[in-house]
Order: structure tokens, then sequence, then C-alpha cells
């Protein structure tokens, strides 16, 4: 339950720095944490799923 959780902290955190390293506003530094968490969400998900489907 672990890897998602934190595959969206991470996320947002890089996200957000990627956003500041390149000069972004408020908004970049949302939209940019919210695209990054999302896709680390969704890598952490599988990651679960692969490794719940792997212990049976």
């Amino acid at each position: 339950m672990i890897y998602p959780l934190g595959g969206l902290l991470i996320g947002a955190i890089l996200g957000a720095l990627s956003a500041k390293m390149r000069g972004g506003t408020g908004f970049d530094l949302l939209q940019w944490a919210a695209v990054f968490a999302i896709v680390l969400g969704l890598v952490g998900l599988f990651i679960l799923v692969f490794i719940e489907r792997a212990a049976i």
C-alpha cells in the first residue's frame, strides 16, 4: 500500500523542483507536481500489483 503513496509524494516533490529549476510560476509548479505525482503514483501502483501477484 505504501508504494503508490510514496510515488505520489516523490512525484510531487520532483515535479515542483523541476518546474522551479525551469523558472516556472506558482501554477507551473502545481501543474508539474500533479503530473509527476500521477505518473509516479501509477508506477507505484504497478509495482504493488506485481509484488502482490508474485507473492501468491
